[in-house]
């Protein structure tokens, strides 16, 4: 039941507003070092929202599934759980900014 709720939360991750202007070029990810951890949250978000439209390529199965992440709070920490996860490795790779 976790992994469906798991799916659903990922999925839904398509409706937010990221800019991708600084992945120029179709390559959203040359790099795990960024500037700052702002510019490595988006790096992040950016990674999982790749990684679901990578997995589910149907848009309207992607619209479907946000009605319903829209009523589940659950399913919303789920998905900010997975940005952490991604979060966490480039945090690393940066050495935490210092």
């Amino acid at each position: 039941m976790l992994k469906k709720y798991l799916a659903i939360a990922l999925i839904s991750l398509g409706g937010l507003n990221i800019s991708t202007a600084a992945f120029a070029g179709g390559d959203y990810m040359p790099s795990l070092i960024t500037a700052t951890p702002l510019e490595g949250r988006t790096l992040a978000i950016t990674i999982v929202r790749k990684t679901i439209g990578t997995i589910q390529t149907d848009s309207e199965a992607k619209h479907r599934v946000r009605k319903i992440y829209a009523e589940d709070p659950m399913m919303l920490m789920r998905a900010a759980e997975l940005v952490s996860l991604e979060f966490d490795i480039i945090a690393r790779a940066n050495n935490y900014w210092r």
